[in-house]
């Protein structure tokens, strides 16, 4: 027995039947004409091979239930007068929201080459899934689509993401049976226990039962009824089943459930938005299944086709060898009755196209699927007021993280009329030092909330759950709708959404070439808990590697900063969530930490993305015998400790200091637009000088980066090699070759006038290392002429001026301000 039948068995009159079941005709017929034809679109002539394409890609098995999902909301909107979202979860289901976004209008008012006539219908078969065409998928090219669905996984955790802060939206997210057996959407369907309908819009999930993959039976089509509707309601859920092949009875079902569902969701959030919220009530969702490639061929060649695994592509193939293939193509078009579909011009009947939707409240219109309508600027706090002051470089001490956590607070505070701004993280907001957050809003959760819980409420704007994926999902549906966020995560754990990121990378570089696109706000990551820091966790949380994976994408669209201290995070933050149409990751440690820059400095600084320190450099006036360079919080510390011993071992040796914040200045123009020209690295770095490079991550990283460079020759990068355990801070860097001591020793291993008179400093380096183990082993702690390094031990009070950042800034389009309350950073 089911939770929840019909109230209504029949509510579609006869003639609201036939026109609905007409209209969902149309889409079959539009989505088959997609994977199958060039020419002859509406099969005024015979059907000939000349008029069907070379290679056939495509999927119909899933497509029919998209279509019929499709028609029967366009019709609940219309009567309703709602709001309505539709994410295509199966994959590859591309064919159905591009035929369901021509018929209501949307896509020829974006593809003005895509008429509504016969000439139109021939182009929008002709350019699917063909050389200068379209996607398979719902792709950014299709209107109305936040999701490609060509990776499966994502679907559910999008629409919610959409849904939040959106009080008005209803989400359809249809859920293909094979994409509900990944990891990612099995954990999504908890995310009922995160909206709350005082303020959130409401999503439908309508898991579609078809009953294949590509040559398997899914698992959740294959347990009995009660199995699969206990699995649901221990969800959450109030599970409706819409099943059958008939079409009569199934369009009748299917209206009725939407009937009921609607007005259910209504009354929860009326409850809601009138009284305030109390308790979760268990949301509507359908379980709708049907046949896998419904109303396709039943038999081909003799084998099964409707109802199997083989129709999950192309039902008929090989077109040319089996010339009854195309008889059979031409009866199954025509099975949908085109004639009555379209008039002889090509143009949908007037009374079919008067079932759609109009204006904005067509799905392929909806203004939430083209986020960046919508989008408003960020109220921003002035984040020189957070600032760190540092008279001294290197003596003041201070947790960055929870520096920039202050400046987070606020933005949350500034913007909280306005909803449109969420924090996620994976179970570590407090854990990252951003617990000040917590200070103007709680962690949000519908679920039980007990006494001993600390800062959790249904009106709470921070995310926690553990799943990466989760937070990652709801941060790309709530951006893609028009919001900004905050994703704060471990460093070694945000690899969990590496194809996630890679999924957003490759949808914000499509959009930058689709003009009715508008920009949305960045993605911005801040990773913390990082490598050098996770001395405590030991190895398995030890991996840099995210910002490679970053740096593979197209320059047009990543950023990559790694600040050296808070007023670097501070200017760097502000930056980025004023941006648009990027994925930028931030990564900063949480630990305390030397503090080198004043705000004014720092500011400099990260406008011009990497700079020569010329308060830690002693060059002034000529050429250095040796340029140290810095990417990161402890390699900076590091570099600098480094700088200070050999200073104080050789009085003559000029060194110069250069630290890198943004690293992609660090690739010619050419390359990304935030590069610096070949001369200004050069000035900066040398042509010809040794450059000890001390990098956050995976060395090879640099070299990567800096291949095409005058000076490559004569750079030696340290970084992390793969080499960690459970031990100190300080050891973490020795055993990757990254600590003051081993670049002081490539130092005197690569500048020609050390190499006779380094000797005795070499040995004593030998001797600091052996000491250091020692020390760890004896007492599990760090020796204390590392934990209480300063940069004034040796140096001295070497105050920092507005000047004393020196950079250069190759960008023309460099602004001195952006405003009083603005950062000063000068590229996008």
């Amino acid at each position: 027995m089911t939770v929840a039948t019909s109230v209504q068995p029949q509510p579609l009159s006869s003639n609201e039947l036939r026109t609905i079941h007409a209209y969902w005709r149309a889409a079959n017929y539009l989505s088959v004409g997609q994977i199958y034809l060039l020419d002859n679109p509406l099969l005024q002539e015979p059907l000939k091979l000349e008029h069907i394409k070379p290679r056939l890609l495509g999927h119909w098995g899933t497509t029919p239930g998209l279509n019929f999902i499709y028609a029967h909301f366009n019709r609940i909107i219309k009567a309703q007068d709602l709001s309505v979202l539709y994410i295509a979860g199966p994959g590859h289901g591309g064919p159905g929201m591009v035929a369901n976004t021509y018929l209501e209008g949307t896509y020829s008012e974006l593809y003005p080459n895509i008429s509504q006539d016969a000439d139109g219908i021939q182009k929008l078969f002709k350019q699917f899934s063909f050389p200068g065409g379209i996607p398979s998928h719902a792709a950014p090219e299709t209107p109305g689509s936040i999701h490609e669905g060509g990776e499966l996984g994502y679907a559910l955790v999008h629409a919610y993401g959409a849904a939040f802060d959106n009080p008005d939206l209803i989400v359809a997210c249809v859920v293909g049976d094979g994409e509900a057996e990944t990891g990612p959407l099995a954990t999504s369907w908890h995310s009922n226990k995160f909206l709350n309908p005082a303020r959130d819009g409401a999503v439908i999930p309508i898991l579609h039962l078809n009953g294949y993959k590509i040559a398997n039976p899914t698992v959740l089509a294959r347990i009995p009824q009660h199995e699969l509707e206990s699995l649901f309601v221990g969800y959450g859920y109030k599970p409706y089943f819409v099943e059958g092949s008939d079409p009569e009875t199934m369009h009748q079902l299917m209206a009725s459930t939407l009937d009921t569902i609607i007005a259910e969701i209504k009354s929860i959030q009326r409850e809601a938005r009138v009284h305030g919220y109390q308790q979760r009530s268990p949301f509507p969702m359908i379980i709708l299944r049907s046949p896998k490639g419904w109303t396709g061929p039943k038999v081909v060649d003799g084998k099964q086709m409707e109802g199997s695994w083989r129709s999950h592509q192309v039902p008929l193939a090989e077109m040319a060898s089996h010339p009854e293939h195309v008889q059979l193509l031409e009866t199954w078009m025509k099975s949908y009755k085109p004639e009555e579909l379209f008039d002889d011009q090509g143009r949908l009947m007037p009374e079919l196209a008067a079932l759609a939707p109009a204006g904005d409240r067509r799905m392929g219109a909806n203004p939430h699927a083209n986020g960046g309508v919508l989008l408003r600027d960020l109220k921003l706090p002035d984040f020189r007021r957070y600032a760190v002051a540092v008279e001294n470089p290197g003596t003041e001490m201070a947790e960055s993280t929870r520096i920039l956590g202050e400046f987070l607070r606020d933005v949350m505070q500034s913007n909280a009329d306005s909803r449109n701004f969420r924090m996620m993280s994976p179970d570590e907001n407090n854990s990252n030092r951003l617990g000040a957050v917590l200070e103007v809003t709680d962690r949000v959760s519908t679920a039980e909330i007990l006494l001993t819980d600390d800062h959790i409420d249904p009106s709470g704007r921070v995310m926690e759950v553990l799943s990466e994926h989760m937070c990652q999902g709801w941060l790309e549906g709530y951006l893609l709708t028009g919001r900004h966020g905050f994703f704060s995560c471990y460093e070694a754990f945000i690899h969990i959404v590496d194809s996630m990121f890679n999924q957003h990378a490759k949808w914000l570089e499509s959009c930058m070439d689709i003009p009715w696109r508008r920009p949305i706000a960045s993605l911005n990551y801040l990773l913390t808990s990082h490598v050098w820091r996770q001395d405590h966790n030991g190895f398995s949380h030890q991996d840099p590697g995210f910002i490679d994976v970053v740096t593979n994408k197209k320059a047009k669209v990543v950023r990559v900063y790694l600040p050296p201290d808070a007023n670097t995070l501070l200017s760097v933050a502000d930056h980025c969530l004023r941006s648009r149409q990027y994925v930028n990751v931030i990564v900063a440690g949480k630990q305390p930490e030397l503090q080198w820059l004043n705000m004014d400095a720092a500011v400099k600084h990260c406008t011009a993305g990497l700079g020569i320190w010329e308060w830690a450099s002693n060059d002034h006036g000529g050429e250095p015998d040796v340029v140290m360079a810095c990417a990161g919080d402890v390699p900076t510390l590091e570099t600098l400790a480094a700088v200070d011993f050999l200073r104080s071992q050789f009085h003559d040796l000029k060194i110069r200091v250069v630290n890198v914040v943004d690293l992609m200045t660090l690739q010619p123009p050419s390359e990304h637009p935030h590069g610096i020209s070949d001369s200004d690295f050069d000035s900066i770095f040398t042509s010809d000088k040794p450059i000890i490079f001390a990098f956050h991550g995976y060395p090879w990283l640099i070299h990567r980066l800096l291949y095409r460079r005058t000076n490559h020759n004569n750079l030696h990068v340290r970084g992390y090699k793969e080499e960690g355990t459970t031990t100190t801070p300080f050891d973490m860097v020795v055993l990757n070759d990254l600590d003051r001591f081993h670049l002081a020793q490539d130092v005197i291993d690569r500048v020609p006038k050390l190499s006779k008179i380094g000797a005795y400093v070499k040995q004593n380096i030998r001797d600091k290392l052996i000491e250091h183990q020692h020390y760890i082993t004896t007492y599990g702690k760090d020796m204390p002429e590392v934990e209480n390094w300063t940069w004034q031990a040796y140096r001295g009070a070497a105050k920092i001026d507005a000047a004393s950042a020196r950079s250069i800034d190759s960008s023309s389009d460099n602004p001195s301000q952006e405003g009083a309350e603005g950062t000063a950073h000068s590229r996008a």
